[in-house]
């Protein structure tokens, strides 16, 4: 709920701001350290990207209350914010977005962390659950980049807002897809936040779907396996719809005004 949301961006703010706080039937307070605060700042940040991973990965629609709640945190603690980014682009090198290549000397193992596996007793995990963690990670920076906290001054603009969800569709299509990653990508991100690029950029947004389906989707196509196809015909699909209907729906479990009234 709306009340609950407040609540505890009030607690992490108010943490943040050196306010004494309780937390686990004690009360904590960042100065009670020197490096109280960078603690803090450092683990938080860890915690949102975390939360990308694991509760947006297995529930999408969780992507729209942390990002709010993450959103106006980097508003008020833009510290918080480069960390984000940081924990972000270190556990998923694709919201650079960037692939990272294969240099000599590197073994196979660290070259798959580089790449965002996890690699455990020299076991790297499984290519569906490597991409269900790419894509709630991916989702959440498409919620943070599109929402403010509502009740914040609003005086600036957004800290990291809609022109980096811009940049970011730019560059994947200007870098060579890869198998399944980048159709899954492309998709989680433009359900996530094609509806407000496509209000923010209009005839421009268009005509960059118009490149995806004529010029980048072949692409994708051409070096995608059998085993592979169902990210591809979900991303197909996707683009088909909208770009008949002229129109990219809100995605689900956006936050409505209703919400905060809740």
């Amino acid at each position: 709920a709306g009340s609950q949301l407040r609540e505890i961006f009030d607690k992490i703010n108010n943490l943040l701001s050196g306010k004494s706080v309780q937390s686990g039937g004690r009360t904590v307070s960042v100065t009670q350290h020197p490096q109280g605060l960078d603690f803090v700042h450092y683990k938080l940040a860890e915690k949102f990207v975390n939360q990308g991973e694991e509760e947006v990965a297995s529930h999408h629609e969780a992507a729209f209350p942390i990002a709010v709640v993450a959103s106006g945190i980097w508003e008020i603690h833009p510290r918080v914010g480069d960390l984000i980014l940081a924990h972000l682009h270190k556990k998923c090198p694709y919201s650079v977005p960037f692939y990272p290549a294969f240099k000599d000397g590197t073994s196979l193992e660290d070259y798959q962390r580089m790449l965002g596996y996890q690699v455990k007793d020299s076991k790297i995990e499984q290519q569906d659950n490597f991409l269900k963690r790419m894509s709630g990670m991916i989702r959440l920076y498409a919620a943070i980049i599109q929402l403010r906290w509502p009740y914040g001054n609003r005086q600036g603009t957004h800290p990291h807002g809609l022109n980096h969800g811009w940049r970011w569709l730019a560059q994947m299509l200007n870098m060579e897809p890869l198998a399944d990653v980048t159709a899954t990508l492309l998709f989680d991100f433009l359900e996530v936040c094609g509806n407000a690029l496509m209000k923010q950029y209009q005839v421009q947004f268009w005509k960059m779907m118009l490149l995806i389906r004529e010029d980048y989707f072949p692409r994708i196509e051409a070096i995608t396996s059998s085993g592979q196809m169902g990210s591809l015909m979900r991303f197909k699909q996707f683009l088909e719809k909208c770009l008949q209907q002229k129109e990219i729906p809100l995605p689900k479990g956006s936050l409505q005004p209703s919400f905060w009234r809740s």
